[in-house]
C-alpha cells in the first residue's frame, strides 16, 4: 500500500490498549470524524484492543453493569464501534497497525493479524510512524 505524503501535523494517531467497549467506541468516533474531515488517521492496536478486534467484539454493544445503556444504544440505533471503524477505513484515509508483541501474547499468528489490520509491526516501526504527529489520543 503506497502512502500519499501528508504533513505529520495533519495526521491523527490513536493508540488503543483497552478492549472496553466505551473506549473503543470513542476512539473510532474520533477516527471516523477525522477521516470524514479529510485527515489521515493511524490506529495502533495493542493488548486488549487487539484482542477485541480479533474476537469480532466491536459490533456488540455491551456496557458492563449498564443494561440501560446497552438497551438505549440498540433502541436508538447508535453505530457500533465496528461500524465506526468500517466508516473510517472506507475513506481510504485510515491505516491500521497491530503491535507484533501484543499479537504474539494473545496467540494471534501473522496470517490472522494480516486479515485484521493493514500492518503487523514492532514498536520501533510504531515509534517511527507516529513521530511528529501532534494529535494523539490514547484509549
Amino acid at each position: 500500500m503506497r502512502r500519499v505524503s501528508v504533513s505529520r501535523t495533519d495526521r491523527v494517531a490513536i493508540f488503543l490498549h483497552t478492549g472496553a467497549p466505551d473506549r473503543l467506541h470513542q476512539a473510532f468516533s474520533i477516527a471516523a470524524t477525522a477521516c470524514a474531515a479529510g485527515r489521515p488517521v493511524d490506529l495502533y492496536f495493542f493488548w486488549f484492543a487487539l484482542e477485541a478486534l480479533a474476537q469480532g467484539a466491536l459490533g456488540l454493544p455491551h456496557f458492563e453493569g449498564r443494561d440501560d445503556l446497552t438497551e438505549r444504544f440498540e433502541t436508538d440505533r447508535y453505530p457500533t464501534a465496528q461500524a465506526l471503524l468500517d466508516v473510517a477505513r472506507s475513506t481510504g484515509r485510515c491505516t491500521t497497525y497491530a503491535c507484533s508483541a501484543s499479537a504474539s501474547l494473545f496467540g494471534l499468528g501473522p496470517e490472522r493479524v494480516a486479515a485484521l489490520v493493514d500492518h503487523h509491526v514492532g514498536m520501533a516501526t510504531i515509534l517511527e510512524a507516529s513521530r511528529g504527529v501532534v494529535d494523539r489520543f490514547y484509549f
